[in-house]
Order: structure tokens, then sequence, then C-alpha cells
């Protein structure tokens, strides 16, 4: 991560009484970091309303020996062939996969 900035906001009490209500079901460790993502995720939403390309990646890790798990997932990609550029499947272990799907949209 690159350096930090503070800054400060002014919000009424009602509105961060009820962001940090929101934030706490979220799991954020604190006001910056869900501040952070809120900013990302209006830049990404200002990049796609410009109708520029947006590429990211989900990268996750289950186990392979779950009934029809990784059908379904494979299934999924298919159906989303427009946004999946391509997928990576790493095995772990004897249980556990990594996969990694790159995607634009």
């Amino acid at each position: 991560m690159t350096d930090l900035v503070r800054t400060g906001l002014s919000l009424e009490q009602e509105l961060l009484d009820r962001f940090d209500e929101a934030i706490a079901k979220r799991g954020y460790e604190n006001r910056s970091e869900a501040v952070r993502d809120l900013i990302r995720e209006h830049l990404v939403s200002d990049e796609i309303d410009q109708n520029r390309v947006v590429a990211g990646s989900l990268t996750f890790i289950y186990d392979h020996h779950r009934p029809n798990l990784t059908e379904r997932l494979v299934e999924i990609q298919h159906d989303a062939h427009t946004q999946v550029l391509a997928a990576t499947h790493v095995h772990l272990d004897h249980h556990n996969c990594l996969e990694v799907i790159i995607m634009k949209g």
C-alpha cells in the first residue's frame, strides 16, 4: 500500500451512527477501511458509467471433494463467458484447490 494520508470528515451524528452499524455488520475493523472501500467502489462505478473497461480477478480456495462444486463453478464461468477471460486452477493439497478467475466488464 502507498503512503497513507490523513483527512477529516464532518458528518451528522445520526449518519455516522448508521454508518458505524453498517460497517460493523460487514466486518470492517475501522472506519478508514470502510471509507477506502466506498471510494474505490465509487471510482469503479464511475469508470463503468463512462463505459471504460474494468478488469478484476476472483480468487478463492475450495475443497474439490465437495459434491457437484467443480461442475457448478465451471457452469457459472460458462454462463458468464463474455466477462470471464481466463481461469487458473491450482491443486494446493489433496483436498484444496485454488482458483483464479480473470474477468472484464
